[in-house]
């Protein structure tokens, strides 16, 4: 059992390291100025790229609510510390890209990725905790998240320099989606959130479909964007998580209650 275990980090470390090797072999990726065109320019209320804006709203309310939830199921002194930065990075995330759609630029959109990068990372130490090893979960959160802030960091310096370089950002963004659903195969349990952890996976699939077909939605649709919708869309991500976590902390408290 323990070469098992042993020789699927094996495999995951080796995907790493080839994930990281690639880098050296791809050429430099500078941000397209064509990224911050969204198709759906509208003003509403005075407030430009409205809908951009406002979409961000269940972002903001979902995090502010997983918050408040893991403060209140595990107090502040026993704080699932990796569930909360996750909600932390949800709720950051809503600020920030509001702050981005309302002057889309490479200088606002330093502050949509950093909350985001916050929240893969923290999303990836759970996964970690929950099927390889809790220690090495919580222990894996801290670098996770410097490795996160540090591939915005290496963007903006890259780019003050004049060879702008998002290839470790992608990295980091990327390379988790890759490694999950092999970690959810390889390392089987009864995890009663394995269900909801795939379910997330094809929500931020979609959403990021979305994403690349901002303009075609919004022609087909005309009333909402394919970036607008995938705000929405990916909002379900972390709001199945915490109905979830919801879900189970009331069973347990059923159960207690039952067995008493």
């Amino acid at each position: 059992m323990l070469a098992t275990t042993q020789s699927k980090n094996r495999l995951l470390l080796g995907i790493t390291i080839i994930g990281m090797s690639a880098l050296f072999f791809i050429k430099l990726i500078a941000q397209n100025p064509s990224y911050h065109i969204f198709s759906d320019q509208r003003t509403i209320l005075s407030l430009e790229h409205f809908w951009n804006i406002l979409s961000n709203i269940p972002f903001f309310v979902v995090g502010l609510l997983g918050m408040f939830f893991i403060i209140k199921k595990y107090n502040v002194i026993n704080l699932n510390l990796n569930s909360f930065v996750f909600y932390l990075g949800i709720f950051l995330t809503a600020i920030g890209s509001m702050y981005y759609h309302h002057q889309p630029c490479n200088q606002t959109l330093v502050w949509d990725r950093l909350p985001m990068t916050i929240s893969f990372m923290a999303f990836f130490s759970l996964i970690i905790g929950n099927y390889i090893c809790m220690t090495t979960g919580k222990r894996m959160l801290f670098p996770l998240l410097l490795l996160g802030i540090i591939s915005i960091i290496y963007w903006q310096m890259t780019k003050s320099k004049g060879h702008e370089d998002l290839r470790f950002y992608v990295l980091i963004q990327f390379l988790p989606i890759i490694l999950i659903p092999i970690v959810l195969i390889l390392f089987k349990n009864h995890n009663p959130l394995t269900k909801t952890y795939w379910h997330i996976l094809m929500v931020y699939i979609i959403a990021k479909v979305c994403e690349a077909n901002d303009e075609s939605i919004f022609k087909y649709i005309h009333i909402i964007s394919g970036h607008t919708l995938k705000h929405f869309i990916a909002s379900l991500a972390p709001l199945l998580f915490l109905a979830k976590q919801y879900k189970m902390y009331q069973n347990k408290i059923d159960n207690n209650l039952f067995s008493t």
